[in-house]
């Protein structure tokens, strides 16, 4: 069945149901989603779209699940709202418990918050004040990649290597340093692995020794780059070659696992692929499943304890932080991943996605497929043996997404990662509660969708 994207839409050019809603889009109308049951979402003309995104890469558990939103309605007539300066609550105690019992040894104080980008704007402010605190006033700069990003608000782009989206804001911003991903299919060194060396990770060496390691706070990465590159997997040496880096010159190490922790990639963090550990971990978008706005900042018990001894207070207040609502969802969320095997489903069901993706080698505009998990990029180009990218004139991740749709399929596409404009990519993400026919259909959708693309190419 075919869906048309201007079927049920919410803004209108006159009548009675133009929309008063500032969407981020203002080029496009949408269709109405009405209701969401495991990894399909239905619009109000019951046209049926397979979700193979999670949205943003956020429904891990599914569309419509009746335990967790039972769990919010229950929190929701019991108490909805404290201030979390001012008291705790059952929720946020269990839900801060439940996450350290995941994560690696020692980091078990969770700091709860409601997106990515606060997440990370509280881990480069931690860093800051941790190292102020210890005497070390000097170290302020966060070290991150490009390309890569963490988030929309100033303080997560200022850490970004994303240029289309800090156009714009270039005026309201300090630039810190950046060193180039590590994404071997298009290697910022013109080098090839394992020949080079690992190149990319000593490039945090030389930043740190040109910026003056007393001035260097933290380094920020995602362990497997999500939509700024594509699901893009850096060596398995490279982590290794960070954290000694980061340990010998007292720069902290966050993981930024907004997208690919809990599951994602099959396994509870993408940093645990590396056996590395990180001083702190970001978590967001699968925390709260997609049923409420969540995120935390997960840390090591002796970087809170130098604030404890030292002035006390984090000075990060915001105020949805540690509410109990939100904690219900990610607490009901997390028990549910738990209770049913998700992230090892996420692992299993992974290697027939990335199996069955393979098929789309076939189509001559395939430059590259990276898959871990339930987390796979394709990345597009214009001529496979140079991977010349297509001219940002063709907005073809545009022209991907908007026949998708019309297929009935979700996917979440990104542009710009070749170099800040030109590139494209699609990512999927589905819940963890996919089956193999569902990902059949996926593929086959996805197939049908690729094709026509490219007869219009």
């Amino acid at each position: 069945m075919s869906v048309h994207p201007n079927d049920g839409m919410l803004i209108m050019s006159s009548g009675s149901k133009k929309s008063h809603v500032f969407y981020r889009d203002l080029t496009r109308t949408l269709p109405q989603i009405v209701r969401g049951e495991g990894v399909y979402l239905y619009d109000n003309h019951n046209n049926k779209y397979l979700d193979a995104s999670g949205g943003a890469i956020v429904v891990n558990v599914g569309h419509g699940v009746e335990e967790i939103a039972d769990a919010i309605a229950a929190q929701a007539k019991t108490i909805a709202y404290v201030n979390g300066l001012q008291f705790t609550n059952e929720p946020v105690e269990a839900l801060a418990g439940e996450i350290a019992s995941v994560m690696p040894e020692p980091l078990s104080r969770v700091y709860f918050l409601t997106s990515g980008a606060e997440a990370t704007e509280a881990a480069i402010k931690l860093a800051r004040q941790y190292w102020v605190e210890k005497g070390l006033e000097r170290k302020y700069q966060v070290i991150s990649h490009t390309p890569g990003y963490h988030g929309g608000t100033l303080g997560a782009l200022m850490v970004s290597g994303r240029p289309s989206a800090k156009r714009f804001y270039h005026p309201l911003m300090h630039d810190f340093p950046l060193i180039p991903a590590p994404v071997c299919y298009r290697c910022p060194l013109d080098k090839t692995y394992p020949a080079c060396g690992v190149s990319c990770a000593h490039e945090l060496e030389k930043v740190i020794q040109r910026e003056n390691p007393e001035t260097v706070s933290a380094y920020i990465a995602e362990p497997i780059i999500g939509a700024s590159a594509g699901a893009v997997a850096p060596p398995t040496e490279y982590f290794h070659i960070i954290r000694d880096i980061c340990h010998r010159h007292q720069v902290l190490f966050i993981a930024d696992e907004v997208l690919t922790g809990l599951g994602r990639t099959g396994s509870w963090l993408a940093i645990d692929h590396y056996d590395v550990l990180p001083d702190m971990v970001l978590l967001g978008k699968g925390l709260g499943g997609g049923y409420a706005p969540l995120s935390a900042l997960v840390t090591r018990e002796d970087i809170v304890q130098t604030i404890a001894r030292g002035t006390g207070t984090f000075v990060h207040g915001l105020t949805f932080a540690h509410t109990p609502v939100m904690c219900t969802a990610g607490l009901a969320t997390l028990l549910y991943l738990k209770a049913h095997g998700l992230v090892k489903r996420s692992a299993e069901l992974g290697a027939y996605l990335s199996d069955r993706l393979q098929q789309l080698n076939e189509l001559s505009f395939v430059g590259d497929i990276r898959c871990k998990g339930l987390l796979a990029g394709i990345e597009f180009v214009a001529d496979r043996k140079t991977k010349r990218p297509y001219p940002r004139s063709c907005r073809l991740a545009e022209k991907i997404s908007e026949h998708a749709l019309t297929n009935g399929l979700v996917l979440w596409t990104n542009v710009g990662h070749v170099d800040g404009e030109n590139g494209d990519l699609v990512m999927i993400g589905p819940p963890f509660t996919i089956t193999r026919d569902q990902i059949d259909e996926l593929i086959e959708r996805l197939i049908e969708t690729l094709k026509t693309v490219s007869d219009i190419l």
